[in-house]
């Protein structure tokens, strides 16, 4: 089932995520859902928050960026084959000098920025078989997964811009919280409570 992506300025946003156990209900569902909504809204990771879920739990499906012509073809192939679910996620480590991306996010349609995060991170999680996992990751899958994780930490990418990027965009924000927006997917604005 396709569920509304949070819009921009809902509080579920800015949230530290909880914990979950793997008696959380419907987990399995959750996930399928979770997939159906991201792949709907042409994303490259979904996190609970995004659909109203104040819970730590996001997932990952990178193959939409190993068509870029740019990467080697190592790294095309890794990204081509990467989807994962990080539940209970903590990034241990983040090494290296940081890189500028034009990021974008399914809650904050029609912004893009570029944002400036480390090539390389270390992070501890369990799958949804709540198999431990330590694992390192780099490059574009490191960023997705650092944009990600910020979702169930309660930050936003715009976050991370300077105060003139952020009043530069200022308005564009009020707009989307405000549901003036055009987008082909479903959403919740937290202004209006209504879903489109």
């Amino acid at each position: 089932m396709i569920l509304p992506i949070v819009a921009y300025g809902d509080t579920v946003l800015k949230k530290v995520g909880k914990d979950i156990t793997k008696e959380y209900p419907n987990l399995d569902n959750l996930l399928d859902n979770m997939f159906e909504t991201m792949y709907n809204a042409f994303g490259v990771g979904l996190a609970a928050p995004q659909i109203g879920l104040p819970i730590r739990l996001f997932l990952v499906d990178t193959s939409p960026f190993a068509d870029d012509e740019t990467l080697s073809k190592e790294a095309q192939k890794a990204l081509k084959d990467f989807k994962r679910v990080f539940i209970n996620a903590k990034i241990i480590k983040e090494e290296g000098d940081e890189w500028a991306f034009n990021e974008g996010c399914l809650s904050i349609p029609d912004v893009r920025e570029d944002v400036f995060r480390q090539p390389k991170i270390t992070v501890e999680y369990v799958d949804e078989h709540f198999e431990k996992h330590t694992e390192v990751f780099e490059g574009l899958i490191a960023r997705v997964i650092q944009h990600e994780y910020d979702h169930i930490e309660g930050i936003l990418f715009t976050d991370k811009l300077s105060s003139l990027k952020k009043r530069l965009i200022k308005g564009k924000l009020n707009n989307i919280s405000k549901g003036k927006i055009n987008v082909d997917y479903r959403m919740r604005f937290p202004d209006q409570k209504k879903k489109r």
